[in-house]
């Protein structure tokens, strides 16, 4: 875990953050209408996220030479640096493999044309009501040449892609219920069959796009000013600078930073790292039989799925966004209320490193790797801290958030201790957890807030990360499998 670097008192009195240089005083407004004729956009938001400080998002690439290389080399690459990426630069390690995967996946060589692919992000990101997502590869979609007509809605795209939505209902909802029979049914669709490769393809793009959205909403990311939803061209707030006072002097923004909760939570972080130890000793001590680990496991499963997501009614999607997808009522909740069972998949029968890497490479060359890397970065990630404390071992801790998530999914690890989680995780964080990877849509920035209230704002988002790969990895599982299985 990681805590963010402050950078010195003048460098930051100096600084202008991005949101203040698109402010303008109602008279600049006025002569600016009446000398150009041209009506000019405000940011609606505060910065890249509505959860996180727009001054802590923008001292990274201030401080970290090697975040500000990233970010330059990914605009030269796109013409655009998102507010995905910006976020994302808190670690740059992640950031690195996370664009270099995502460039590949949407334009070098591979089993679809282009706008396919930007069309089937649009179908992932629609499924939970992303608009974020959903515009940003809208634009894409027109960018390489996609009819126009396609976003009218799914029933005017391709039969071959209409057929792809139900496997997209199903894997961003609930993947286990994913059968080789699914599969049969888009590889043998007569004139609009999906080839093997194709398939893959796709399915690893919807993984991308569904987990994505998770971590857009979890860190509350924001649209650009260009963007849909991004700007307004009313007049500001009399409590705003205008560009002209900035000029004058008088534009030092006053930041409040709410101290409340870390006064509310005093020893939060001391306690959890004491659990760590004691779990540690534990482990040294006794290992647990694996009847005892096979029903400490069913019984974690059975209670993450009684975790309420959250208090809001249900997200009604917009038509621009419903138009992209089937059946808008399906969905992680439904299927708890009626208290079904979720089935135990084993990682010993089939696993990522030992079936689905070597599948996916085989079908979909070097992407194997690069999701495996991403992955092993995402685990493995660590500045051996938590919040102000230095050298802690943050294994057990990133161990159990990621077995956690595979848990929900009905994933099963033999030699995990699932006793542990409820040990680490509180229930606030496991709300959190659970509205982020199944209803994302459904995160608020109080569920944010609750949870780790000690903790920075870097270590969130790398929490964030960890969530955003294990469900992309635990879709994966699913998909693979019938299709390993409809190969066999």
């Amino acid at each position: 875990m990681r805590h963010a670097v402050a950078t010195a008192e003048n460098e930051e009195r100096n600084s202008l953050a991005v949101t203040d240089l698109f402010k303008i005083c109602s008279h600049c407004e006025r002569l600016s209408k009446k000398d150009l004729g041209v009506r000019i956009p405000r940011p609606l938001g505060n910065g890249p996220s509505r959860f996180i400080p727009e001054k802590e998002i923008l001292q990274v690439s201030k401080v970290d030479t090697r975040t500000q290389s990233i970010f330059e080399d990914a605009f030269a690459a796109l013409g655009r640096l998102d507010n995905i990426s910006l976020v994302m630069g808190f670690h740059p390690q992640y950031l690195e493999s996370f664009l270099r995967t995502q460039h590949y996946l949407l334009q070098m060589d591979g089993p679809l044309s282009l706008h396919y692919r930007h069309y089937i992000g649009i179908m992932a990101a629609a499924r939970h009501q992303c608009s974020y997502l959903v515009n940003l590869h809208v634009n894409d979609f027109l960018q390489v040449g996609g009819d126009p007509k396609w976003l009218n809605g799914l029933d005017e795209a391709p039969q071959k892609l209409q057929q792809l939505s139900e496997l997209n209902k199903i894997l961003a909802h609930r993947p286990w219920l994913l059968t080789k029979e699914h599969m049969e049914r888009l590889l043998k669709a007569e004139e609009h069959s999906w080839s093997l490769a194709e398939l893959i393809h796709a399915v690893v793009l919807l993984t991308h796009y569904h987990s994505l959205a998770s971590f857009t909403f979890g860190c509350g990311i924001t649209p650009e000013i260009h963007c849909e939803g991004g700007h307004t061209f009313r007049p500001p707030s009399l409590s705003h600078y205008c560009v002209c006072d900035i000029a004058n002097g008088n534009g030092h923004a006053i930041h409040h930073d709410n101290l409340l909760g870390n006064q509310d939570m005093c020893g939060e972080v001391e306690v959890l790292m004491e659990r760590m130890k004691q779990l540690q000793e534990c482990r040294d001590e006794e290992e647990a039989s694996q009847e005892e680990m096979a029903t400490r496991f069913e019984r974690e499963k059975t209670e993450s799925m009684l975790v309420v997501t959250a208090e809001d009614e249900e997200c009604v999607p917009s038509r621009d966004i419903s138009r992209h997808f089937e059946d808008p009522s399906y969905g992680y909740k439904e299927f708890s209320r009626r208290g079904e069972h979720v089935p135990t998949f084993r990682v010993q029968d089939y696993s990522w490193e030992d079936h689905g890497f070597s599948l996916v490479n085989r079908l979909y060359p070097d992407v194997g790797q690069m999701l495996d890397e991403k992955f092993q970065m995402a685990c493995n990630l660590t500045y051996n801290t938590m919040a102000t404390h230095k050298d802690v071992d943050t294994s057990m801790l990133r161990r159990a958030i990621w077995n956690y998530i595979h848990c929900m999914f009905g994933i099963r690890y033999d030699d995990y201790d699932y006793g542990e989680i409820n040990q680490l995780l509180d229930r606030s964080f496991k709300i959190y957890i659970k509205t982020m990877v199944c209803s994302p849509e459904k995160t608020t920035k109080r569920m944010y807030e609750s949870f780790w209230r000690q903790f920075q704002h870097s270590e969130k988002v790398h929490v964030n990360l960890l969530l955003m790969e294990a469900r992309m990895q635990a879709e994966l599982l699913y998909a693979l499998r019938a299709i390993t299985v409809y190969m066999t």
